[in-house]
């Protein structure tokens, strides 16, 4: 589903979107991403708002589907994401939510991967929210942490609330997905809660192993 804007709008947000994936096409001579413990199964991929730049290093990126907002930015974000191999449901909590959220719970139905960034669109940053624990009750599958991360300094690093952070000279990642976590059908306001909370916990956590651990990691 695209959306009206003016002809200046539609041609800026045309030139900007091929841009920012033929930057991303470029990377792929210039970094490598490893992939360490990629799910089998479908399910949601949990991941920061300043990571996002880290889906297009996933490995089931025709399979992945991410929910981009409605704005300007986000058109840019979600034409350069299709481009890259990614599916986009387009929508947010403050515009288009509700349409948004039922058209990921019935691809995630048929099989499909959904990509969230837990405490967008405006933060608090790495505060998870609980729509992602909602989504996992109704669709029954797990949820899957995923630290995106690399020791170098050759990033880009925005002034935002999220310090958005775009990789320029970053030779070696790692994409690491952690233990799945599961929201039962008939779970209530505490249990989601407390969902919320672990995934919050094991998503700090797991960023911490993988700075810590990164070389292992890289070997292996």
């Amino acid at each position: 589903m695209r959306f009206e804007y003016k002809k200046h709008e539609r041609v800026q947000i045309r030139i900007f979107s091929l841009l920012a994936a033929l930057a991303f096409k470029l990377k792929e001579f210039t970094y490598w991403c490893k992939n360490v413990n990629y799910p089998k199964e479908p399910c949601i991929f949990a991941l920061w708002h300043a990571h996002q730049c880290g889906l297009y290093s996933l490995e089931g990126r025709s399979k992945t589907n991410v929910m981009i907002s409605r704005s300007k930015d986000g058109e840019i974000i979600a034409r350069a994401a299709e481009i890259m191999g990614l599916k986009t449901v387009r929508g947010s909590i403050t515009r288009g939510g509700a349409s948004a959220t039922l058209e990921l719970i019935d691809r995630i139905k048929n099989g499909d991967n959904g990509a969230i960034t837990v405490d967008g669109p405006k933060g608090p940053n790495r505060v998870v929210k609980k729509g992602i624990i909602e989504i996992a009750k109704l669709t029954g599958v797990p949820i899957v942490p995923i630290t995106w991360y690399s020791p170098s300094k050759g990033y880009i690093k925005l002034k935002t609330w999220d310090e958005f952070r775009f990789p320029l000279f970053c030779r070696k990642m790692v994409m690491y997905y952690g233990e799945p976590i599961y929201v039962s059908s008939d779970a209530d306001t505490d249990e989601i809660e407390n969902k919320r909370k672990l995934l919050e916990d094991r998503m700090k956590e797991q960023y911490e192993m993988v700075k810590r651990d990164f070389k292992k990691l890289i070997k292996n």
